[in-house]
């Protein structure tokens, strides 16, 4: 089967049979999809697939493996793949094992409650089987929280979707539903750092294959009798959107060596959040640059629903603002990196 991601570009922190057994699973199910509508359907036979392979528990795994977690995630965002991969596994499932939570079977989503016991855009919450819902019992964000693992039943939700057409419903708990077991702040704060990160690596996995797609476009693609990439205007549209990847790449996988290192080396949640501070500031930038020059260089046709462009470019932009918009991260770096001149510079290439 012909992949559409290079092995090459594994880490070489992931078995590479694992890295490529990834990638055919989504390349079968890419090459047989149905054509996309304008809001997305949670595949349940993929779902089923990825069930029968372990898939869906990697994170929440007792030997659970950052990198091997990433590398599903970023496999699953290069193809597109319509499934709560992240919120099932990686974000409430690892929750739940940590707050040592109870759950019951089928697909889950993870929502964060205001005050009145409503989130305004749960991913994938009128498709899936249960919900983690959290809700803060102190003042500020990470003072504490109270967890519990509802069946959808217990919610009332209104229809809506995202940029890219993946369901985003309002969810309100009703009266009977109870939210009880209470975590600590620092479980708190590692879970929105992570569920940070996690939105990153996704974003970085779907950067991949626009990049891949521009060189294939520019290649092929003919102009008054020469291939686009021979017009340096072109040349330099994607060099930058390729330069720009890379350094999220490069950020997002320092974060992940970060969380990683959690509660080893003298790894803090503070050097944790810096970390993803950056990767999420420097994502910002990027996806900005590669969603731009991409459809650029793709013209009309990178926007049609056909085409498969414009489903990896609106998830991008959906994520860099989930857990936190560009504007948030940017802020928060500034906060962050102490000192300044040479000393900021520094303590940011660090």
């Amino acid at each position: 089967m012909t992949s559409l991601h290079p092995t090459s570009r594994h880490t070489g922190r992931v078995d590479p049979d694992v890295a490529d057994l990834f990638d055919n699973v989504f390349a079968d199910w890419h090459s047989r999809r149905p054509a996309p509508g304008v809001v997305l359907e949670l595949d349940r036979d993929l779902w089923a697939r990825l069930d029968e392979l372990g898939l869906t528990d990697l994170a929440s795994a007792d030997d659970a493996d950052v990198w091997t977690v990433a590398e599903l995630l970023r496999a699953a965002a290069r193809y597109a793949v319509p499934l709560p991969i992240a919120e099932h596994d990686a974000l409430a499932g690892l929750l739940a094992t940590r707050a040592g939570i109870s759950c019951g079977s089928g697909i889950r989503t993870i929502a964060r409650l205001d005050v009145y016991g409503t989130d305004r855009a749960v991913p994938w919450a009128s498709q899936v089987d249960r919900i983690l819902v959290l809700r803060p019992s102190g003042d500020t964000a990470f003072d504490a929280w109270q967890i519990a693992d509802i069946p959808v039943s217990s919610c009332r939700l209104e229809a809506a979707a995202d940029l890219a057409g993946r369901p985003r419903d309002r969810l309100t708990m009703t009266a009977s539903a109870g939210v009880g077991t209470l975590i600590g702040a620092d479980l708190a704060r590692e879970f929105f750092l992570r569920a940070a990160l996690m939105r990153a690596v996704q974003a970085t996995g779907a950067l991949d294959r626009i990049i891949d797609l521009c060189v294939r476009h520019v290649t092929e693609r003919r102009q008054f009798g020469r291939p686009l990439a021979r017009f340096q205007a072109v040349q330099h549209l994607v060099a930058d959107a390729a330069a720009e990847s890379a350094l999220a790449h490069i950020a997002t996988d320092a974060a992940l060596t970060s969380l990683a290192s959690l509660g080893r080396s003298g790894e803090s949640l503070d050097e944790l959040e810096r970390a993803v501070a950056i990767a999420r500031s420097v994502l910002g930038t990027a996806s900005g640059v590669v969603v731009r020059n991409a459809h650029q260089v793709h013209g009309a046709i990178g926007t049609t629903l056909e085409h498969p462009l414009r489903g990896l470019t609106q998830p991008v932009l959906s994520w860099r603002n989930d857990y936190g918009t560009t504007r948030d991260w940017d802020l928060r770096v500034c906060q962050l990196v102490p000192g300044e001149g040479d000393g900021a510079w520094a303590a940011l290439v660090k």
